[in-house]
């Protein structure tokens, strides 16, 4: 296989980290464009092949620049709450029209996108909307594309599993989202990343719509239950709680917290079950399905250090230096 250049918006975040570690695998190079200051691990493993470039979406011409020379981007950026600037707008849909035309500057052929599964027009979440619209710039680009729609997502350095056990260390209770048990497939990252490599690498998802999700399902109650046994801490209590209680809880902790405990966006996505795919879409093919099982054994392996929630969690610690 041609050894290809392949740039990664968000590639300090989660997924984009492990997408790129699985093009490194195969011996390409990776361009890794984040706004954060965040150092990346594997600059430093492969600095041969790995190049860092600090920009934002925003920027227009230094994404044609950076894009130059590659072979495919794939899109990863987005974020799951509002803060300040960074709005679903202007991230989700004005940000990937700018990366739509970046492309075409720069003669990037190849774009995917990581959507969610249930994202959706007219539904009365931003977040969902948003994606949506997103997709939809990416299938009129004229440009060769794949658009990712994933189920929850997880594995090491997520904000499920690590949020999940901080609260396990740190509450005596545990709430879950509304007054129904919905159901959930897991998707282990590495999953996911080997299927949005493929896409880079080969033509075999070219111009395709790929619902993902895990290959187990079960209900967010048991998958819960089954991080706390991997954790090796239970609360004294679980209990359901209505969409209001979460929504305040929400706003709350999108307010004071650096990380939110859990955002505005994901009460909506936990309130209506992440299994059936919303708009027009395919599998993926057989070799390239999530195989990975939701297992405590694996999840193990997964979790953060051990530590509670605390003062520097809340944005007032940033405030006071």
């Amino acid at each position: 296989m041609k050894t290809k250049r392949i740039a990664i918006t968000g590639g300090t975040g989660f997924v984009g980290h492990h997408v790129a570690r699985e093009l490194l695998t195969h011996g390409h190079h990776v361009v890794l464009i984040s706004r954060t200051r965040e150092t990346s691990a594997l600059q430093i493993k492969h600095p041969n092949h790995v190049r860092v470039e600090r920009i934002g979406l925003n920027d227009p011409t230094a994404l044609a620049r950076v894009f130059a020379g590659c072979d495919a981007v794939v899109h990863c950026a987005g974020i799951n709450r509002e803060v300040g600037e960074q709005t679903y707008r202007a991230v989700h849909i004005d940000g990937t029209r700018l990366v739509i035309a970046a492309c075409k500057t720069a003669g990037v052929p190849k774009l995917s996108i990581t959507s969610f599964l249930r994202a959706r027009p007219d539904c009365g979440s931003a977040y969902h909307e948003s994606k949506f619209a997103a997709e939809q710039l990416v299938r009129k680009s004229g440009l060769t594309y794949t658009v990712f729609k994933p189920g929850v997502i997880y594995g090491k350095g997520d904000h499920l599993l690590d949020h999940l056990s901080h609260a396990f260390h740190t509450f005596p209770l545990f709430a879950f989202v509304g007054m129904k048990d919905q159901i959930l497939r897991p998707l282990a990252v590495e999953d996911f990343a080997r299927m949005v490599a493929a896409a880079a690498m080969t033509d075999e998802l070219d111009n395709k719509t790929l619902a993902v999700t895990g290959p187990e399902e079960l209900t967010l109650s048991a998958a819960v239950k089954r991080v706390a046994n991997a954790v090796g801490k239970h609360p004294r209590y679980y209990f359901h709680a209505p969409l209001w209680f979460h929504y305040v809880l929400a706003w709350i902790c999108e307010t004071t917290m650096k990380v939110p405990l859990i955002s505005l966006g994901q009460v909506k996505i936990l309130s209506e079950g992440i299994t059936d795919p919303c708009g027009d879409y395919e599998l993926p093919p057989i070799h390239l399905r999530p195989n990975t099982p939701f297992m405590e054994s694996f999840i193990r392996t997964q979790l953060p250090e051990p530590r509670r929630f605390g003062f520097r969690d809340l944005r007032l610690a940033n405030a006071l230096g």
